[in-house]
């Protein structure tokens, strides 16, 4: 790209998108036309995207171009030689560390619209993130992905019955896990919440509170970095509405955005806690459904370590589907090229 040019605008490099979604979470696609970002690792990618390309992340995650629950994902190139490209996702606050519906919805849209070679029945894709190497197995029928599994960075449990002082709740009793990214999981019906769409709005604000109340009272450390070490969101859990379903996640996340899906990581933390807790097995299969009642299945393939945490190898497995290919423009001229936001 042009050094002068600014992305997206009339004869510079276009900002090309292809928009999918994942169990009902969207996921836009920047095959295109985002700057260049050097870096060694995709951690270091991460950074310099923060500091120097945040009103690019805006302009495409926000309004007129988004909305306030958009989510994003940028190809990369990869920080290995072994891996087929690299991903730095990206919201309505910032660029997150780990994603799993985004990576269902990113294997699918590489492989289906020819971005990457492929081969029937199964295709094996190595995407470098900044959390770590993630290995996807996408099922392939007739040039279709039906389903995506992905092996996600290791997941471990930080703390079990953790107490929060929330204003207006008081003492909220969470566990703290990572699965890619550290949330704080509590028990829905323990705040007087529902996992379903009725309890939307209430589920935004109560999750807000518990997150910011939990990052203010304890300071979250991961072995591998600082730049891992932050909470991202509050999942709630639920029971759930289908008989074979283990039950729900809701996951508040970034500024406010409520997960349509259950969110991959989320999934995977959640098994790093039954398996400290001896509620689920090597390789026993459960099925996590969202607020919408789409559903992702996850399993523990091993366990391992990550510093001083026993931590467990997790498999989440979803579906995906392509809706829609755009070209954007930021015009220079444009008051509201930056974007804007109204929760």
């Amino acid at each position: 790209m042009n050094e002068t040019a600014v992305p997206g605008e009339r004869g510079g490099g276009p900002l090309r998108a292809i928009d999918a979604h994942a169990a009902g979470e969207p996921l836009r696609v920047i095959t295109s036309g985002f700057p260049e970002l050097p870096g060694a690792t995709i951690l270091a990618r991460r950074r310099l995207a923060r500091e120097r390309f945040d009103d690019v992340r805006t302009a495409l995650m926000w309004e007129p171009r988004g909305h306030a629950d958009m989510y994003g994902c940028i190809l990369l190139p990869p920080e290995r030689i072994d891996s087929d490209f690299g991903v730095l996702f990206t919201h309505n606050e910032g660029f997150s560390t780990m994603c799993g519906h985004g990576i269902i919805a990113v294997s699918t849209v590489v492989i289906e619209e020819g971005l990457v070679s492929a081969s029937e029945p199964v295709t094996t894709l190595r995407i470098d993130t900044p959390a770590g190497l993630v290995v996807a197995q996408a099922q392939l029928q007739n040039g279709r992905v039906h389903r995506v599994s992905f092996r996600n960075v290791p997941s471990f449990v930080a703390e079990l019955n953790a107490i929060a002082a929330v204003p207006g709740l008081g003492d909220v009793h969470y566990d703290l896990a990572f699965g890619g990214a550290f949330y704080a999981y509590v028990q829905a019906r323990a705040v007087g919440l529902e996992c379903k769409p009725a309890d939307y709005r209430a589920l935004i604000d109560v999750g807000m509170a518990i997150k910011r109340s939990v990052m203010h009272s304890r300071t979250i450390t991961h072995p591998d970095g600082a730049d891992l070490g932050f909470l991202y969101g509050t999942i709630f859990i639920g029971p759930a509405e289908s008989s074979r379903a283990h039950s729900r996640n809701v996951c508040i996340f970034a500024d406010g955005e409520l997960d349509r899906s259950p969110t991959g990581t989320g999934v995977a933390g959640r098994l790093a806690l039954h398996y400290a807790r001896g509620e689920v097995a090597l390789n026993q299969s459960i099925e996590i459904e969202s607020i919408l009642g789409t559903t992702f299945t996850g399993r523990v393939i091993e366990e391992t370590t990550v510093g001083e945490y026993a931590a467990i190898v997790p498999e989440v497995a979803g579906s995906a589907f392509i809706t829609g290919r755009h070209e954007f423009v930021i015009d220079p001229a444009d008051p509201l090229r930056k974007g804007f936001i109204l929760r």
